[in-house]
């Protein structure tokens, strides 16, 4: 088995046309009328109490680590219940959490973790090495066969130290165990094995900063403060997290201190928020590029099929509008599906805002009375910016219906190949181009609908490249590949606006790079009286 020593990169230890006009671009997205909502009747204190207003509903798919998507969204509770061998936390990308130290192999086949001491799970079990490696087993989220194909074997010679042996050197190892997948949070194995994945999801059990205590569909999700986390206590004794599909009513709830802290306020109420005396404007960056995906592309016989008609589809979207109506301007045009902010990013040419020339393709193609182009599938959290889309595709000749549906059934829709025609994708997961390409790029991809030969032929060669000037070169050809067969037509970055009340100390937005919402939760407070 050899040594746990010997020749080893030891990476940390321990770490406390006519342009719409704003208001005729809100218009279109329905911001709707203040309406009454499940569990908002009373003020967001008491004083050891905060609550937040979710923008999205929240699904149990997302309290088990084992099954997160290639999206960001599950991570709102992972961090808060769960915790990892190693994770992103402020002023560290790869922070050693449960495991208070990791090392590389020089050859770069072997990592191995040491876990804290005394660190134990919510239902007092000690957080162990047969924990870790049960974990990585039954994940199933995106990129488990990528994952599970890597890797040779696990060793757990003592409770103490893990050791992940690769069939062969792959740079990439931590990034998609410890930041784009949730395969490195870590599950009791003992409590799993009892109750099964059903009643792990009714009744989750982690080593995280925040028990659960109760979960009522479409209306809350409450968590109560685990005073035995290794890192530290947490101050706020119980968080809440309200579900609060309309935007309009978040903002009222906010303003009207039912709630402390709301996600994704956008457009003229991000502006209203920010005039309110009392509260605070709170954008962020995440990596959260949002793209049309052309799902038909691959089939002759679907218009998508033609270059010259993905092109022109890129051309008609009005960015710049649509940004400085629905996000003040925040969110970035970058032109990728790739963040600006990953490792081996790839700067495409900006994007071109040219109507006219949208129309002389689709004639070329031989639409020149533009397509009925079928649904556009969307996150009904982001239906204002579908709508906003299809204007512009429609003032160009293509035309399509808007299918906005729930987050956690557009996932699985998604994922399971279940839509055609339009697809309006996002992924605020953290990672760098290669995990974003092997999501949604690359053949076997879990949101994948088709692919490029010329694409998935460099996509093992970057993967096994150890010599990061060579691996940069081949990841910028993937991305220039994808750019010119206009795979998707980007959107942007998203900036995700939110908004904190009076009552909020450390609201924990901004504190973890690249991360969409508040955390880590036990470094959140709330202000002295």
């Amino acid at each position: 088995m050899g040594s746990f020593v010997a020749h080893r990169r030891e990476f940390g230890r321990d770490q406390s046309r006519p342009e719409l006009t704003r208001r005729e671009l809100l218009a279109v997205s329905a911001l709707g009328l203040i309406a009454g909502v499940p569990g908002l009747a009373h003020a967001a204190g008491p004083e050891n109490r905060l609550t937040w207003g979710i923008h999205v509903s929240l699904a149990p798919t997302w309290f088990d680590p084992a099954e997160t998507p290639g999206i960001i969204t599950p991570f709102m509770i992972l961090y808060a219940v769960h915790d990892a061998l190693v994770k992103p936390m402020p002023g560290q990308p790869l922070a050693p959490c449960l495991a208070e130290s990791f090392t590389a192999a020089e050859d770069g086949r072997s990592y191995e973790f040491v876990l804290r001491q005394g660190v134990k799970f919510h239902n007092g079990d000690p957080v162990i090495a047969e924990d870790v490696k049960f974990s990585f087993e039954r994940y199933r989220g995106a990129s488990h066969s990528l994952m599970q194909d890597r890797v040779a074997a696990i060793e757990t010679p003592d409770p103490q130290h893990i050791r992940f042996n690769l069939k062969a050197p792959w740079p990439d190892f931590l990034t998609f165990y410890a930041t784009a997948t949730g395969a490195g949070w870590i599950v009791p194995k003992k409590y799993v094995e009892k109750v099964g994945d059903e009643g792990f999801k009714k009744s989750p059990i982690g080593a995280g900063p925040y028990k659960f205590v109760s979960f009522t569909p479409g209306v809350e999700l409450v968590f109560e403060a685990f005073d035995q986390y290794w890192r530290k206590t947490p101050s706020v004794k119980q968080l809440i997290f309200k579900v609060v599909p309309e935007e309009s009513t978040r903002l009222a709830a906010l303003k009207d201190g039912e709630v402390d802290i709301v996600y994704s306020i956008r457009g003229e109420l991000a502006e209203e928020l920010r005039s309110t005396p009392g509260l605070t404007l709170k954008p962020v960056n995440p990596p959260a590029p949002f793209w049309l995906y052309f799902a038909d592309q691959w089939d002759p016989k679907s218009p998508w099929h033609d270059e010259r008609v993905r092109r022109a589809a890129n051309l008609a979207i009005d960015r710049k509008t649509i940004n400085e109506a629905l996000t003040l301007g925040f969110s970035k045009l970058t032109n990728s599906l790739i963040p600006a902010s990953f490792e081996f990013y790839w700067q495409p040419p900006p994007a071109v805002f040219d109507q006219a020339k949208a129309r002389q393709l689709l004639a070329e193609a031989g639409y020149a009375g533009g397509f009925d182009a079928g649904d556009y599938y969307c996150d009904s959290s982001y239906s204002n910016v579908g709508e906003a889309v299809l204007n512009n595709l429609q003032e160009v000749g293509i035309r399509s219906q808007l299918r906005p549906i729930e987050r956690a059934a557009f996932l699985k829709g998604w994922g399971d190949k279940a839509y055609n025609n339009l697809i309006q994708c996002g992924s605020g997961a953290f990672g760098n181009a290669a995990t974003r390409l092997g999501a949604f790029i690359v053949k076997g991809g879990t949101y994948v609908y088709g692919s490029y030969p010329d694409i998935d032929a460099l996509a093992p060669q970057q993967a096994a490249e150890l010599d990061h000037k060579r691996r940069a070169a081949i990841l910028e050809k993937m991305q220039q590949l994808v750019h010119e067969k206009s795979v998707v037509a980007p959107i942007w970055q998203l900036a995700f606006i939110n908004g904190a009340g009076p009552r909020v100390g450390e609201s924990g937005f901004g504190l973890i790079t690249d991360f969409a919402y508040t955390a880590p939760y036990e470094d959140i407070t709330i202000k002295a009286a």
